[in-house]
């Protein structure tokens, strides 16, 4: 089943997936789903990615560490950059 899923994927959602674990599209979800991204707002919940690849890499979980780093740095890139951009 969760071939059949990816395999029905665009080459570019299938590079999301080997970048971030998931889709840019299910990322975004998450991220405004968030209660911490609501409430703490995008820079906090970058920084509690971070520690959590801090974690991995204890774990020698390097391709997890790997994918969360890259979800912080597009966290930042996609939502600090706006709020530096608006004035905030």
């Amino acid at each position: 089943m969760a071939t059949a899923i990816y395999d029905s994927l665009t080459e570019q959602e299938k590079r999301q997936v080997g970048m971030f674990g998931c889709t840019e599209a299910q990322m975004r979800e998450a991220v405004e789903e968030s209660l911490t991204f609501r409430f703490q707002g995008p820079a906090f919940m970058a920084a509690s990615l971070i520690s959590d690849a801090q974690e991995e890499i204890n774990w020698e979980n390097t391709e997890d560490a790997r994918q969360t780093l890259n979800r912080a740095k597009w966290i930042l890139f996609n939502y600090c950059d706006k709020e530096r951009d608006n004035g905030r």
